[in-house]
């Protein structure tokens, strides 16, 4: 009774000291070491102040803090609840979503190396021994049941952090996949305002060609009736009929346009063209205006530049998993259990067993095949620097050329309003003379058409001033309130 004990005594410190294997396991996983420097940002060429605009300092590329609703500062009912459906609908932002989850998701199968791998099963064989064994065996012949429950573990030390160059590759990766989110999120809305703006000012346009239309009915009745009474030329008949046929052409070619863009839209936000409808509502109202001292935060929200960076980091990871991949490999691998002959007796005393092992593995020769992904991802490593780097200056370029567009189409704007006003002054000028008769009626007729094609310049001014100013709030990744400061943020994809 006593031996039986001792037995189970010591089959029970076997087994726990089995089980300590798992948190000396986590220990060191914690502990090991890594080969090859940590990631560091690199440096960047990047001008000391916007050319177009100043009060600008070095970015530190910050996706988190993405701007918020900006199309808001437009102060448009119709283009935000138009826009907040981009979020819900638009199957890009959906496609980016999924691409994003599948990045976490290959993380996390990345991540479970940390662990050991284990496995249960339960087995049981019948088995006879030939007779015709070597006579050493004492057991030839012999027919006997197995009943086994084993467990089994096996796992690889990171010693030189090969695992945890690679988790962290990934787990960049997951980042430039939710900076790419980000990226697709600012383009869709931005893409919504393109459409919308465009629609807006054809309705602009739409109207103006319609008063136009109804002016030119006016004028050709007028000529008519003078050509009646023999005080008009049939010349001037023509021309009038020619100039409003003409203006009702352009007003099919505006309306085909704004269907065109209505149809946009409504792709964008998910919905069938068929099933979506945008009120003809003529955009009056200007672009938000810029504020004097433009936050030097605004650039550090492209989230493109934290996609360009997040790819360098993975990249810069990726080629120490691939150095440590050089140096030896420790496996561990062990198995525990019940066995017994006999079923009744599987879960009696005596019955478990365990067994512990491991073997060292040292690359000798493998044809170059670890140099040469060891290269390749040095290569990798060297085109992303040079893609983060572009993406650093192309955010610089982008921003300077909607400032520049900006500031040219507002110059512009006033200088064709100008040109409106001159013009109309023109007209009513002709038709004073036209009444005084010191002017033929074909001069009124061409102060006409040049009043509205100067009419017709400034709506299409406008339409590129509003669509420069969208595409400095899609360049600065964001947008700005109007004192200057940053906009209600959203938050960015919950960390993996």
């Amino acid at each position: 009774m006593k031996c039986a004990r001792n037995s189970a005594l010591v089959e029970k410190r076997q087994r726990i000291s089995w089980l300590a294997v798992l948190p000396a396991i986590a220990v060191f996983q914690i502990c090991g070491c890594t080969v090859g420097p940590n990631y560091k940002r690199p440096a960047a060429e990047v001008p000391t102040a916007y050319k177009e605009l100043g009060n600008w300092k070095q970015a530190q590329p910050n996706d988190q803090n993405l701007g918020g609703n900006w199309w808001e500062m437009f102060q448009d009912p119709q283009l935000n609840a138009i826009e907040a459906q981009v979020n819900v609908s638009n199957q890009n932002l959906k496609a980016a979503e999924a691409q994003y989850t599948q990045a976490r998701a290959l993380l996390r199968y990345n991540r479970a190396a940390y662990f050991p791998t284990i496995t249960a099963g339960a087995d049981a064989s019948r088995n006879r021994i030939s007779n015709n064994r070597p006579p050493s065996f004492a057991t030839n012949g012999r027919t006997y049941t197995d009943y086994q429950i084993p467990l089994e573990m096996s796992y690889e030390l990171d010693v030189w952090g090969r695992v945890r160059r690679t988790v962290e590759s990934y787990r960049e990766q997951a980042q430039a996949s939710a900076a790419d989110l980000a990226t697709v999120n600012l383009s869709m809305h931005a893409q919504v305002a393109l459409f919308y703006f465009q629609a807006r000012v054809l309705d602009a346009e739409e109207q103006l060609l319609n008063s136009t239309v109804t002016e030119y009915q006016q004028a050709l009745e007028l000529i008519e009736n003078r050509y009646a009474g023999g005080i008009a030329s049939d010349l001037e008949v023509q021309q009038a009929t020619t100039q409003l046929e003409t203006t009702r052409a352009q007003a099919i070619d505006v309306g085909v346009a704004r269907a065109q863009n209505e149809h946009a839209v409504a792709i964008l936000i998910g919905k069938p063209p068929a099933d979506f409808t945008l009120a003809a509502l003529p955009l009056t109202t200007p672009p938000p205006p810029i504020p004097a001292g433009l936050p030097s935060e605004l650039l550090e929200r492209r989230p493109d530049i934290r996609q360009a960076e997040a790819q360098l980091a993975s990249s810069n990871f990726s080629v120490e998993a691939a150095r440590a991949a050089f140096f030896p490999q420790i496996q561990l691998t062990g198995s525990t259990g019940i066995q017994s002959a006999a079923l009744a007796s599987l879960f009696g005393p005596g019955a478990w067993f365990y067994t512990l092992s491991s073997g060292l593995t040292q690359p000798l020769f493998d044809g170059f095949l670890l140099e040469s992904q060891f290269k390749q991802a040095k290569g990798v490593q060297l085109q992303n620097l040079q893609a983060y780097r572009k993406a650093v200056l192309s955010a610089f370029a982008d921003v300077e050329k909607a400032l520049v567009a900006l500031a040219q189409f507002t110059l512009q704007e006033r200088l064709q309003t100008e040109a409106v006003a001159s013009s109309r002054k023109a007209f009513e000028v002709s038709e004073t003379q036209l009444r005084a008769g010191t002017v033929n009626l074909i001069t009124v007729l061409q102060t006409q058409q040049t009043l509205l094609t100067n009419e017709n310049n400034l709506v299409l001014i406008r339409l590129t001033k509003l669509l420069a100013a969208s595409s400095l709030f899609q360049a600065l990744g964001g947008g700005w309130n109007p004192n200057g400061q940053l906009s209600s943020l959203q938050p960015s994809p919950p960390q993996p």
